[in-house]
């Protein structure tokens, strides 16, 4: 059940780190290092302020989007998470089953403890598929060929985590994946090698070995129909690299201050991106997002839409399916309130005037 003093996205989270096993709680809610960049993904959404304009006509309003042909009911998405069974026996198939209820579009995880052809039978919203490459093409290229029959209409993929960062909140807490969880989606694969620091650093001979380049990207693009977004991009530099493969998307993201610490907040780093991609194709971002004011802000400097992720787990570990479907609700209904109390009722008016400077 959900606590009666729910009302916001941040109770979900208190409510989370009350009930949770440590352990767990130190996974999900873990950032790299020292947790600066985690921090920052939030502090950057305060210091921007809303600049709203007074008697403006505020009929026929609408926060409904077109992305890649598609209508997009509210500019939010569920992101990727991996383990959604970590905090919930059902996992991945409550949060679809409340996406859907909420015509909320879910991207899935490689590391999803639900396969993603079980995900998809349940789902009635359209779902994108989040990609690690592999270490053998011919391994990524059967998930790509699962996602597309099962039905996804997009590839995320993630360019971010070439190795896991520094989670040292993960290892004081001693996590480790409990019985009957696992990536089920990797199942048959052959692991990853194990690191040999008799040969020196385990990073630097064993886990880069395979890492991939854009030269795997502009492979990825020529191999499927399927939309490709990448996601973890910050440097404008990579723009162009990312366009000549092929990408139809880019989503800007640290992986949630999970990944390297230190780095830009997203939403500091998402205009310099949006200039560099000048409309060539759509721009998402995540990292931070509690409130409805954060998307106000997000697609007032270029996003298309917004994507959620750590939120989800922490309304699943509270509520199950019907806290992740009321979180989804509160966020909707936070940026329909900020739209009207800033007197932009429609996503296309959401410009960078709305922010003071």
């Amino acid at each position: 059940m959900i606590p009666p003093d729910t009302v916001a996205l941040c109770d979900y989270e208190r409510h989370f780190h009350a009930r949770v096993d440590p352990a767990i709680a130190a996974y999900v809610a873990g950032a790299a290092a020292d947790g600066h960049t985690q921090r920052d993904n939030r502090a950057a959404f305060a210091r921007l302020r809303l600049l709203p304009r007074a008697l403006a006509d505020l009929s026929a309003p609408s926060a409904r989007k077109m992305l890649f042909g598609e209508a997009l009911a509210y500019p939010i998405l569920i992101a990727p998470s991996a383990y959604h069974r970590l905090v919930h026996p059902e996992g991945e198939l409550a949060t679809v089953h409340a996406a859907s209820l909420t015509r909320t579009w879910m991207t899935v995880s490689t590391q999803a403890s639900v396969t993603l052809e079980e995900i998809a039978r349940r789902a009635t919203t359209p779902l994108w598929f989040q990609l690690y490459f592999q270490p053998r093409r011919e391994h990524t290229l059967a998930l790509v060929r699962r996602a597309e029959q099962a039905g996804y209409r997009a590839l995320v993929v993630t360019l971010d985590a070439t190795v896991s960062g520094v989670r040292n909140a993960e290892q004081r807490a001693g996590f480790r994946l409990p019985a009957g969880v696992s990536a089920v989606n990797l199942d048959g694969l052959p692991p990853l090698p194990a690191g040999d620091t008799r040969r020196g650093s385990p990073v630097f001979r064993d886990m880069l070995r395979d890492a991939p380049t854009w030269r795997d990207l502009d492979w990825l693009c020529g191999q499927t129909r399927l939309p490709v977004l990448v996601k973890g991009l910050l440097h404008p530099a990579d723009v162009p690299l990312a366009l000549d493969a092929g990408v139809a998307g880019i989503i800007v993201s640290n992986h949630g201050g999970r990944t390297l610490d230190t780095v830009p907040a997203t939403i500091d780093a998402l205009p310099a991106v949006v200039q560099a991609v000048a409309g060539a194709v759509p721009v998402l971002v995540d990292g931070g997002i509690r409130r409805g004011t954060d998307i106000v802000k997000a697609i007032a400097l270029g996003a298309s839409a917004v994507m959620v992720g750590q939120p989800i787990l922490h309304a699943l570990a509270v509520g199950g399916m019907p806290g992740v479907a009321h979180a989804l609700t509160l966020l909707q209904t936070e940026l329909e309130i900020a739209m009207a109390l800033t007197g932009r009722v429609r996503l296309e008016t959401l410009e960078p005037d709305v922010l003071m400077r």
